[in-house]
């Protein structure tokens, strides 16, 4: 049984939804602004790295209005170690420009880069500023940290697919506008490196896809955590351009459970927006 409200024109979706898992999903023609899908667009999930676009956003308007200069240069030991995704924790330098570390964050969803930012940025800033572009409640809530304590907020972003195809609508609406918020971020997302979700149904090459010229345009953000697996972004098929969001948790426990089921589900629903979108 499809999700209750899915609509997919012209498309057979046959998605179960599986009991155990809270989606939240929505897919937008841009062009039209016509709903291709929806299923509780504007529940809160858990959103893993997804919610780092909030600290680009933060950081492309200061570089907008002037109060932050591109060639910056920011220390990665300004923040403590993090590890697991990322490149900058194996590299031998610890100074890079402002925008190198915007594009880690967008290539390779990079920690240690995020965590500079937010500490150059402020976290409260970048809340405030998630606050007027998402206002259902996406948000980043915290900085990225090796374990969660009981006294740390207990996920890194909240989102819901709702504020995150706005969100992408929004910035594919500036993509032409030299020097805008939505120039600059879909820029360092552009090489994004993670195409296993809902992007996987285009068969890019993950490593060099940003200028794809047998394919469509696509920029997407990722998020994945024990329990966690998020995608959104654009797909722009040459006569069509769509904002998805594809939002799932579970309770992942033992680990590995239900993994392959969502897995298999959000690629289902990339394989069913191609065909929908070309």
């Amino acid at each position: 049984m499809a999700p209750s409200g899915w609509r997919l024109a012209d498309v057979s979706l046959n998605l179960e939804l599986l009991p155990e898992v809270d989606w939240s999903i929505r897919i937008v023609d841009l062009g039209s602004g016509e709903v291709l899908a929806s299923h509780d667009p504007d529940r809160l999930l858990s959103t893993a790295s997804v919610g780092k676009v909030f600290a680009l956003i933060e950081l492309a308007e200061r570089l907008r209005d002037g109060r932050l200069a591109a060639d910056q240069l920011l220390d990665r030991r300004s923040v403590a170690p993090v590890a697991d995704s990322g490149l900058w924790q194996h590299l031998s330098t610890d100074v890079l420009p402002l925008t190198d570390v915007a594009r880690l964050v967008g290539a390779v969803s990079d920690n240690l880069a995020t965590n500079v930012l937010i500490d150059l940025l402020g976290q409260d800033s970048i809340r405030e500023r998630a606050a007027q572009w998402a206002p259902r409640g996406s948000d980043l809530v915290d900085v990225v940290r090796g374990l969660r304590g009981p006294d740390d907020p207990p996920h890194l972003s909240l989102g819901c697919a709702s504020d995150h195809v706005d969100v992408f609508a929004r910035m594919w609406s500036e993509r032409t506008t030299r020097g805008s918020v939505g120039d600059r971020v879909l820029g360092w997302l552009a090489p994004g490196m993670d195409l296993s979700m809902v992007a996987s149904a285009w068969h890019q090459d993950p490593l060099s896809h940003a200028e794809e010229y047998a394919g469509p345009i696509l920029v997407n953000k990722t998020g994945t955590n024990l329990g966690v697996r998020a995608d959104v972004g654009v797909i722009d098929s040459g006569r069509r351009a769509t904002a998805y969001a594809v939002l799932a948790t579970w309770s992942e426990v033992p680990m590995g459970h239900r993994r392959d089921d969502v897995m298999d589900a959000l690629r289902d629903i990339g394989k069913a927006l191609r065909l929908a979108v070309g």
